[in-house]
């Protein structure tokens, strides 16, 4: 027997509009729910199961009497001002996704007796980069010229990330929503956010984003996290937008980078990008942006440059693998946050079905990841 349901048409053209989609071209596509919102007829469960999914609602969500209030918990910069003020479904389902993890890891941590991180918010009223700067170097255990020792700025990048996990930031790369690879988190939108919290702080990098844009972008969060201001950016071609935390941060990251006074004297003995970066051990696209910061180079050529590398670096991308599940998920997760999550379950202090949940893993492929590639 087909069961009908009474449905708000005003929640369905919500769900419509909140998953992306333009209304005619999502009836277009599936003309029964035109019919629904119309009143000519009535979807039965089975139809509006199908219907949340392909709009990635909350099922429950479809029987409310009015649209929810669905505010980030964070604030999101962009570079441009733009009359849009939500950020993209797929967003605000990962921001969500990363809250929840953190809530679980800050019970979780403080249950064992985890001490507070001291440097968290450390810096919350100062405007002084190279003391910040200097903090997060001793920090991170890093030297001043810590990324010279690297044969390539990948291995300095990948040194990078494993100090900062080592501090007690979770630092997560993921360019879709948890293991859904047809839902895409847009480059455009969004670089990258950090969650800030003196316990269990997390980091998160979108890894669809070229690895070169990547190490500005940890280290424009690192800055958040010093400086104790939770965020989400879109980073526009590496530029902050226009607001005191984000130049702030945006500073404490390039001279984190690329000290200023080093870098003026490399670069006046040989004014060439690639040799720049080759000192220092970053990318060709930071060493732009420090010349453009110094005046070195104009906006003009910096754009030029950053279009034909990013170009560049998104074409070697497209000839890659797709690389291995289990590989990925361990950026996906951060292996720190993982390593808590298989010891909590492991002393009986979460049930596999919330570890499923907390990971998006699910059985074989939870037990699998964490016996055989963690």
């Amino acid at each position: 027997m087909r069961t009908e349901v009474n449905i708000n048409a005003n929640i369905l053209t919500w769900a419509i509009a909140r998953a992306g989609y333009k209304l005619h071209e999502f009836t277009i596509k599936v003309p029964k729910v035109q019919d629904w919102i119309d009143g000519k007829k009535k979807p039965t469960v089975k139809q509006l199961e199908a219907f949340s999914r392909k709009v990635h609602l909350p099922f429950g969500y479809l029987f409310l009497s009015e649209p929810p209030s669905e505010d980030l918990p964070i604030p999101f910069f962009r570079t441009i001002q733009s009359d849009e003020e939500k950020v993209s479904i797929n967003i605000y389902d990962t921001v969500l996704i990363m809250q929840q993890r953190q809530e679980w890891l800050k019970e979780y941590l403080s249950d064992n007796d985890f001490e507070p991180l001291h440097f968290v918010g450390k810096y919350n009223n100062s405007q002084n980069v190279n003391e910040i700067v200097t903090d997060i170097r001793n920090t991170l255990g890093l030297n001043y010229n810590w990324a010279s020792k690297f044969k390539t700025w990948h291995e300095a990048l990948e040194h990078l990330t494993t100090k900062i996990e080592d501090a007690g930031i979770i630092t997560v790369f993921n360019g879709v929503v948890e293991n859904n690879t047809s839902r895409p988190i847009k480059v455009e939108e969004c670089r990258g956010f950090v969650m800030t919290d003196n316990i269990a702080p997390f980091m998160f990098v979108n890894n669809a984003d070229g690895k070169a844009a990547q190490m500005f972008t940890i280290a424009h969060e690192l800055a958040h996290v010093w400086t104790g201001h939770s965020a989400g950016f879109d980073f526009r071609k590496l530029e902050p937008a226009n607001d005191p935390i984000e130049l702030l941060c945006d500073k404490v990251a390039a001279e984190f980078l690329v000290p200023e006074i080093e870098f003026i004297k490399v670069w006046d003995r040989n004014p060439k990008i690639s040799s720049v970066a080759r000192y220092f051990k970053v990318s060709e696209i930071v060493i732009a942006r420090r010349a453009l910061d110094t005046n070195k180079i104009s906006k003009s050529n910096f754009y030029a440059f950053y279009e034909e590398y990013i170009n560049r670096e998104y074409e070697q991308k497209a000839k890659s693998s797709g690389g291995d599940f289990y590989a990925t998920t361990k950026k996906r997760l951060s292996m720190t946050f993982a390593a808590h999550v298989y010891n909590a379950v492991k002393s009986e202090k979460l049930l596999y079905r919330d570890a499923y949940k907390l990971t998006s893993l699910k059985g074989d492929t939870f037990q699998t990841f964490f016996t055989k590639h963690f």
